[in-house]
């Protein structure tokens, strides 16, 4: 079988990228890290590839916005190849800075790239605490239409994150989000109750990650990447953990491109 690549995209401030390679190693993939100014001197690049990750960190310092720098990169220099990437049946997946880089490029929620749009009908504000989260949640995984995740699991993994809650921009996308089965992830207490205390950073419909209408592009808050062992678990040498959760995201991805 033809080796699978995926191409993990760094930048300046991105600090996830040697674990998410090992991730998508771990699956099975062929995984590059390649810096930003390379694609944008050969978009042709990325026809080598059939998975393309952003991951975590703070791009650029976050400054102006968490994401926005990169995402305006992306906007004004790669909005023809990454269409053309998506339209061609590729997989997307942006895990925290990742997410909000996807929000404010526009890839997330509706899978296209443009300038005209981009930003407009969602975004990533401040956690209502008003300060920085870290800490492991837990999430149930709602839709049946993303690619990357059975639908019905329960599942927990770490939040790192300032800018963390999801606000649509009315209640019509939100029912649009809803409507169109593009709700991937919601915070929820271990029991897969949605609300309340499990909710940690205020998001609208406690929602923690999205998906554009065909599935596979996804966008979340929590680090997948960061519980692809047992030994992540903060609590392995007190309980069994019977499967490092954020393994699911990454297997799912490479058995759907099989």
């Amino acid at each position: 079988m033809a080796t699978i690549k995926a191409l993990v995209l760094r930048t300046a401030g991105t600090n996830c990228d040697l674990e998410t390679e090992h991730a998508l190693e771990m699956a099975g993939f062929s995984a590059d890290r390649i810096h930003i100014f390379r694609i944008m001197e050969n978009p042709a690049i990325l026809d080598e590839y059939q998975f393309l990750v952003f991951p975590g960190g703070f791009s650029y310092g976050d400054d102006v916005a968490a994401g926005k720098i990169l995402a305006n990169q992306m906007l004004h220099r790669l909005a023809e190849p990454l269409n053309k990437f998506v339209a061609d049946g590729k997989l997307m997946l942006g895990i925290c800075n990742g997410f909000q880089v996807l929000i404010k490029s526009g890839l997330l929620p509706w899978g296209n790239v443009d300038p005209a749009t981009a930003h407009r009908d969602a975004t990533l504000g401040w956690n209502d605490c008003g300060q920085f989260v870290d800490k492991w949640v837990h999430l149930s995984c709602d839709s049946s239409k993303c690619v990357f995740l059975p639908k019905g699991e329960v599942i927990a993994l770490p939040i790192a994150h300032g800018e963390g809650k999801f606000v649509p921009r009315d209640d019509e996308i939100l029912a649009r989000l809803r409507n169109d089965d593009q709700i991937a992830l919601r915070y929820t207490n271990q029991a897969g109750t949605p609300g309340g205390e499990a909710n940690p950073n205020g998001s609208v419909d406690d929602i923690a990650g999205i998906c554009d209408p065909t599935g596979r592009i996804l966008g979340l808050m929590p680090h997948p990447e960061r519980f692809v062992r047992a030994t992540h678990h903060p609590q392995w040498t007190r309980k069994d953990i019977p499967r490092p959760d954020g393994n699911l995201f990454f297997d799912g991805a490479m058995a759907y491109l099989k």
